[in-house]
């Protein structure tokens, strides 16, 4: 059978600059500056909770004994795992030549970005003394004190900020073509939007916008202009970025799972956790994905660009990532009783027949069972569905880092340490604001910066074939 076109109606190359240029193009709609608005908001409470962590403490998280690693190393590890979607669609996809990755990866690859900006926040601040911060960076000292390098806390430093740089210089390494067209339309789209304006105000706001433009594109696009030269150099070192990336993919939640494997705790005390962690990590990034992607294909009418084919591909990788999962789930019930430790079998049996029971169903229900709705073409096909099921694999992510990290805690070795976990109110709202901070700069992404790859997006379209035809085209490709 023939394969579902990647680019649908042969849409033709102007037609793709102009659509994806005029999302930054085009004046901001009602529904950004609401949606900006509230995330500022919601952001604000992450800040607040921060500043009162630090002038009174940790002691206002809900930590106590034995449970002292709470939402922070949740939060965490759970923010990690939402940007590996972004350096799998741009670097291993690219790597395996799957073409289908050209209309999602700018946004996944931003989506990396500001997903480890959230992260970083809370091993920074769950430390507690943040301000002696720059301490877990190798830098020399008057007390000659270095980092103890068998930490797990020193590992994440150089995991996440290493996975941070090589994401970003990929992210912006792939924008450069883009951001030289917004720069040569700087001028064209000035001219547009002063004939519209109607006051004097307006038009001055229209100028001053206009110097802004011409020159944030004109630094950023590196005095780009298309030549052979300059493809080579860029198809080369994207390339070289691409394989960079790709084990940085496997290593960062590796690093990120020995936080809890090289304990001899029950529960954490597992080889199968690097795997375990990788697959759930790119599970619940490309659930983040869809989440994003399906609302803004239907706001800016992207339905050419990201088809229901694209829509497919990911839903079969939640599915297999997620059948992963959950047979990491299983295996760890088998390796308990395989392993005949009394202490292992308890902490296994206890999570899902224990205190924290609640939480380790909502898990399975949300990881393992709703993503079996994707075998189903009809289920694939309702975005609604696809939508919503995407929402429960991010909220069954989070609580199963959750029921990693508490229920091992909190009934350890002795009983009379048993206690029961519960968050504050500062905890909550600190975690709470990280969304409104992710939707803040994702906001300004869309307003600032190409959404869609479009110099990618042509190279797979119908019209870069030399030997194709524009049948049925209505925009006079040819």
């Amino acid at each position: 059978m023939p394969r579902a076109p990647i680019i649908e109606n042969a849409r033709s190359f102007a037609w793709i600059t102009d659509k994806v240029c005029g999302i930054v193009e085009g004046r901001a709609p009602r529904w950004w500056w609401i949606g900006f608005i509230l995330s500022g908001m919601l952001a604000s409470f992450t800040l607040m909770g921060l500043i009162y962590l630090t002038a009174v403490g940790v002691g206002v998280w809900g930590l106590s004994h034995p449970v002292f690693w709470g939402w922070a190393i949740i939060n965490f590890v759970f923010w990690i795992g939402i940007g590996h979607a972004g350096t799998l669609i741009s670097a291993i996809l690219c790597l395996l030549k799957q073409k289908w990755r050209t209309s999602i990866n700018r946004a996944a690859e931003a989506m990396t970005i500001f997903a480890v900006a959230c992260a970083g926040i809370f091993p920074l601040f769950h430390v507690g003394r943040v301000w002696f911060g720059w301490w877990l960076f190798p830098l020399p000292n008057s007390n000659v004190i270095w980092p103890n390098y068998r930490s797990p806390l020193e590992w994440d430093v150089f995991a996440v900020s290493t996975y941070g740089t090589v994401s970003l210089l990929f992210w912006y390494m792939g924008m450069i073509p883009d951001l030289a067209t917004l720069r040569d339309r700087v001028t064209m789209v000035y001219e547009k939007r002063a004939a519209e304006a109607k006051t004097a105000f307006a038009k001055s706001f229209e100028f001053a916008f206009y110097q802004f433009r011409r020159v944030f594109y004109g630094v950023l696009a590196m005095g780009w202009r298309g030549s052979n030269r300059h493809w080579s150099n860029y198809e080369m070192a994207y390339l070289l970025l691409a394989g960079l990336s790709t084990p940085l993919v496997l290593s960062v939640h590796t690093v990120v799972s020995f936080d809890f494997a090289v304990s001899h705790l029950p529960g954490w005390h597992a080889t199968i956790f690097p795997p375990y962690f990788v697959a759930g990590a790119i599970f619940s990034g490309f659930g983040m994905v869809l989440t994003l992607m399906l609302p803004l294909r239907a706001l800016f009418g992207l339905h050419d660009l990201i088809t229901q084919y694209h829509i497919d591909c990911m839903c079969k990788i939640c599915l297999a990532t997620g059948s992963m999962v959950g047979y990491a789930y299983a295996i760890e019930f088998f390796i308990a009783w395989y392993g005949a430790n009394p202490f292992e079998a308890f902490a296994f049996v206890n999570r899902a027949f224990g205190q924290y029971a609640w939480a380790y169903w909502i898990m399975i229900t949300c990881n393992v069972i709703s993503p079996q709705f994707f075998w189903f073409k009809w289920a694939r096909s309702k975005l609604w569905l696809v939508w919503i099921l995407s929402i429960f694999i991010n909220v069954g992510m989070w609580f199963e880092r959750f029921v990693i990290t508490v229920t091992s805690l909190a009934n350890d070795f002795l009983p009379a340490n048993w206690n029961y976990y519960s968050p504050t109110a500062v905890d909550i709202f600190t975690f709470m604001g990280t969304f409104g901070l992710f939707g803040v700069l994702f906001l300004l992404f869309l307003r600032f910066l190409p959404l869609l790859a479009f110099a990618e997006i042509k190279s797979v379209s119908p019209q870069a074939d030399v030997h194709g035809h524009a049948h049925g085209n209505t925009d006079k490709a040819h």
